[in-house]
């Protein structure tokens, strides 16, 4: 019974519950862990074998805002979503939308970015669609507007409070208009500050 008081004090520590915070994970590792698809210019792609574009840009000014190394992973679209809710990748940013079946899984960053429906959908494969889910069912005369945000593991207060405050101070500079303005041109528009 003299064991008891111990195993007590443990408990909370063998909980599944009690788990590090993504922002602790993130700078014990120096790095911000992004997955992305590469195939989808000029959000993200490949060029002469090296990662570019406006997400690819994104992800390196956001890491460097979280003092850390954006270490880029790119992957499909069927690990994309499952890689960064399981922990294998901190954040995705891959032009995705909001969608209230991916709210119910995921937390998300506030928009980064409008842009026409229309954009994403020609830049994407077919089996990518499910990013762009929200759109619409039905085809309209008019493209919606959807609205970019990052997505990444629920329950991760001090982790979100730090992307959002990266996001801003790179949103009051004016580098996220720079590069929205450099890779998309007038197609599409900063969230607002």
């Amino acid at each position: 019974m003299r064991f008891l008081p111990g195993l007590i004090c443990l408990l909370p520590l063998l909980s599944p519950l009690a788990h590090a915070e993504l922002i602790d994970d993130v700078n014990d590792r120096g790095e911000l862990r992004i997955a992305l698809e590469a195939n989808t210019p000029p959000f993200n792609f490949k060029d002469d074998g090296k990662l570019t574009g406006f997400e690819v840009e994104l992800g390196q000014l956001l890491a460097d805002e979280l003092d850390v190394r954006a270490d880029f992973v790119v992957t499909d679209a069927s690990d994309l979503l499952p890689g960064v809710e399981t922990g294998k990748y901190d954040i995705a940013i891959n032009h995705i939308t909001m969608t209230s079946a991916l709210k119910d899984r995921f937390d998300f960053s506030e928009p980064y970015l409008h842009t026409d429906a229309q954009l994403i959908a020609q830049k994407e494969e077919p089996h990518s669609m499910l990013l762009v889910q929200s759109l619409t069912q039905e085809k309209t005369k008019a493209s919606p507007t959807v609205n970019l945000a990052i997505p990444f593991q629920k329950g991760n207060p001090a982790f979100h409070a730090s992307l959002e405050n990266a996001l801003q101070r790179i949103k009051a500079d004016g580098r996220l208009e720079a590069l929205s303005q450099k890779w998309l041109g007038a197609e599409t528009s900063v969230a607002p500050k």
